[in-house]
């Protein structure tokens, strides 16, 4: 069965299911045989709980788009009672959620089957992932001398290996779109509040967390937004409304767009050349297509750098929080916590309310500029990371230095300079699997669009998967072993 259970996204597993050709046991003991063989290379699935997918195959699962399709979720937040959760801490091992939350209620109504999670960076702060309560860095199944990405390292590993079709990601700075560019999968952020983050709370990070999902399909996501959109009870603000699904979107060619494209990153720097390979190959593609291409001239004026400044000290000021919040009064014992999450703690408590308050209207400011932006397009393309997936042991979170991990010298905003201006803006943006450079490591190509537009940035983003059919190249990896050969 493993042979045929790669050959399917999601969507045609649960087809296979639906018409009786397999069952949701035989589909999560391949996904459990696969975990078996590649984890210990990957380092991605942690806290298996097999018993408890198997008793909600047996109690009856609901009859969604995905019913009996094996699935992962990301170690950090998604509460739910079934399934404790480090949040990628060492001073979080094995918390236990009360209650279910919103988005995992929303999930497994599809009929999806979670049996684990998977690997995050401590409280998910940084673009790879590689935490001491794993005992190590998740790798990259396309070179395992690389990271998978963060903060949702581990389900695309997982993903991207074949262990799972889909998994949950959460994106607050680029978590779900970094790892699918790293490890050639599909990662969409949509527009803030587009799904829910209850019932504990109404927002992460002043509005700029997401949850998402990891895909090697563009209909896997598209059903998952679909299933899963909507605010829940209490919401303090809800998305613009859709006038179409996201399925039917797929289903159509976009309008004619005005595309613009940056050769380097918005503030006018180098990326990597097979970065900028990635973007002039896909700015030529969309032009062949019927749309209006152009190249984008960075404006100083955006200011991207005050806003990342900003973006630092709301990270910190939240990384604080969910300590303080763990430790209920007790004294922290310094070993348990990551150096930068000790960084972070240092710098928050040098700020104060108003300084997070100056934060938080920075970022609004920011989103008013970048909305701007779109007044002269429709689309602005980049690629998603500044170079291919760095090494497991770059970026490792020992640093102390909060605002330099963040910000400086070789930091992760160096690598990572685009993801997070449309957390702070909350427009949609999707990163798709257009590159793969000739050492075979993938390549995200980003794109975003104006607040509220998912349904056009998904119809654009079908366009280029049925000219691409980046399909082909995730399938040699799957045929490969789920390990690609160095």
């Amino acid at each position: 069965m493993i042979d045929e259970y790669h050959q399917y996204d999601a969507t045609g597993l649960a087809e296979l299911v639906a018409t009786g050709k397999t069952t949701a046991q035989e589909l999560l003991d391949c996904a459990l045989a696969q975990t078996t063989r590649l984890n210990p290379q990957l380092n991605a699935v942690v806290m298996l709980q097999e018993d408890v997918a198997r008793a909600r195959i047996e109690s009856g699962l609901p009859e969604g788009p995905f019913s009996g399709v094996p699935f992962l979720m990301k170690d950090l937040k998604c509460e739910a009672r079934d399934f404790p959760t480090n949040n990628g801490s060492v001073l979080f091992t094995g918390h236990h959620w009360s209650y279910d939350s919103e988005m995992f209620k929303r999930m497994t109504a599809t009929g999806l089957v979670p049996f684990a999670r998977t690997t995050s960076p401590e409280l998910g702060v940084g673009p790879v992932t590689n935490a001491q309560v794993y005992d190590g860095p998740t790798c990259n199944p396309w070179d395992l001398s690389r990271t998978s990405g963060g903060s949702s390292g581990g389900s695309a590993a997982a993903v991207a290996a074949g262990i799972v079709p889909v998994a949950h990601g959460s994106d607050g700075g680029g978590s779900v779109r970094i790892p699918a560019a790293s490890s050639g999968l599909v990662g969409l952020k949509p527009s803030r509040a587009r799904l829910p983050a209850g019932p504990a709370s109404g927002e992460g990070w002043a509005g700029m967390a997401v949850d998402g999902f990891l895909t090697r399909s563009l209909r896997d996501t598209a059903a998952l937004m679909d299933a899963c959109s909507g605010p829940d009870l209490g919401a303090p603000y809800a998305a613009p409304p859709m006038d179409e699904s996201f399925s039917n979107a797929m289903l159509r060619n976009p309008k004619r767009l005005k595309v613009r494209y940056a050769r380097g990153t918005l503030e006018g720097t180098s990326t990597h050349p097979d970065c900028e390979a990635a973007v002039m190959q896909t700015a030529r593609l969309l032009e062949s297509l019927g749309h209006d291409v152009e190249e984008y001239q960075p404006d100083s004026a955006l200011d991207l750098a005050s806003m990342m400044q900003a973006w630092t000290i709301t990270v910190a000021c939240g990384t604080a929080l969910a300590v303080r919040n763990r430790l209920n009064g007790a004294e922290l014992d310094p070993t348990q916590v990551e150096g930068v999450t000790r960084g972070a703690i240092a710098y928050a408590q040098g700020l104060s309310g108003m300084d997070y308050l100056e934060a938080v209207n920075q970022i609004h400011a920011f989103g008013r500029r970048m909305a701007a932006v779109f007044l002269g397009c429709d689309v602005l393309l980049t690629t998603t990371l500044a170079a291919p997936p760095c090494k497991t042991e770059w970026l490792k979170p020992d640093s102390e230095d909060f605002v330099a991990y963040r910000n400086g010298p070789d930091s992760c905003f160096e690598y990572s300079p685009f993801t997070a201006a449309f957390n702070a803006s909350g427009q949609p943006a999707i990163s798709l699997p257009l590159y793969w450079t000739q050492d075979m490591l993938p390549i995200g190509v980003h794109l975003a669009m104006a607040m509220g537009q998912d349904a056009e940035l998904m119809a654009l983003s079908s366009q280029l998967e049925r000219a691409t059919n980046w399909a082909d190249t995730q399938a040699k990896l799957l045929s490969a072993g789920g390990i690609w050969p160095r």
